[in-house]
């Protein structure tokens, strides 16, 4: 299928705020967020509308800082606004790229970007322009994850994509695990039963009642976003079609 037409029409791609950081052990690696950029542009090109949502883990965690002994609000309010920073970063890499983008957040900064208004966010991508959704939902105890489930579902996008740093869902930390399992397919229940790391259970439910399909796949390898909407099978699919005689494992 590498040599078709795209297979989805709207995209929602969920970016860890890690992801940006590269090999600096804090804050936006340039290059990393130029080369992520440049692919997001390049797949917004082919005529695809793309919206983004961004962690802010490489500045604050919300969790992490209540763990500390901080305000748990207190701690994810930062860490929305650590979104908002990152949300940025990327909207000037896109547009460095020759790629119009904005930033609609679900707190109010209005002097740096948009707030986020469902209608207008499509009006944004039926204009070709990469709608970046900053600040989570705009509440405290709701991850990143979730408001990637959430902004999927508002805009109507024909697939959740969740670039990680692993190609896919294993049934063990690969890293911890040598035996672990890679999944090409599991379903949202088997994922959920399962206790697999992919997205927090919100975000998961989310995505299985309101039928949005998730693919998680490895950004860090070049290209294959743009092989994901070409229809390349890259990673683990999770959707509602998934029995357990139809899980895929190992390569």
């Amino acid at each position: 299928m590498g040599d078709s037409g795209p297979v989805q029409k709207r995209i929602l791609l969920k970016l860890s705020g890690e992801a940006l950081m590269g090999e600096l052990d804090y804050g936006v690696d340039p290059e990393v967020i130029r080369c992520i950029a440049a692919e997001i542009a390049e797949v917004s090109a082919m005529g695809i509308q793309i919206g983004v949502v961004i962690g802010g883990g490489n500045i604050f965690r919300g969790a992490g800082l209540a763990r500390s002994g901080m305000d748990r609000v207190t701690g994810d309010q930062m860490g929305m606004l650590a979104t908002v920073i990152n949300s940025l970063a990327l909207q000037d890499a896109l547009e460095r790229e020759g790629c119009y983008a904005r930033v609609m957040s679900a707190l109010q900064i209005n002097e740096v970007c948009e707030d986020y208004i469902r209608r207008r966010a499509i009006r944004h991508l039926e204009k070709g322009r990469v709608a970046i959704f900053a600040a989570g939902t705009g509440n405290p105890f709701f991850t990143t994850d979730t408001a990637a489930s959430l902004r999927a579902i508002e805009i109507g996008a024909d697939i959740l994509l969740k670039a990680t740093k692993v190609d896919g869902v294993y049934s063990a930390d690969p890293v911890k695990d040598p035996g672990a399992r890679r999944y090409t397919q599991i379903s949202y229940d088997q994922v959920l039963h399962g206790k697999l790391q992919v997205m927090d259970a919100t975000a998961i439910v989310m995505c299985r009642d309101n039928n949005i399909p998730l693919r998680v796949f490895n950004m860090t390898t070049e290209g294959n976003l743009l092989r994901i909407v070409r229809g390349e099978p890259l990673g683990t699919l999770v959707n509602s079609d998934v029995t357990e005689m139809q899980e895929a494992v190992n390569d």
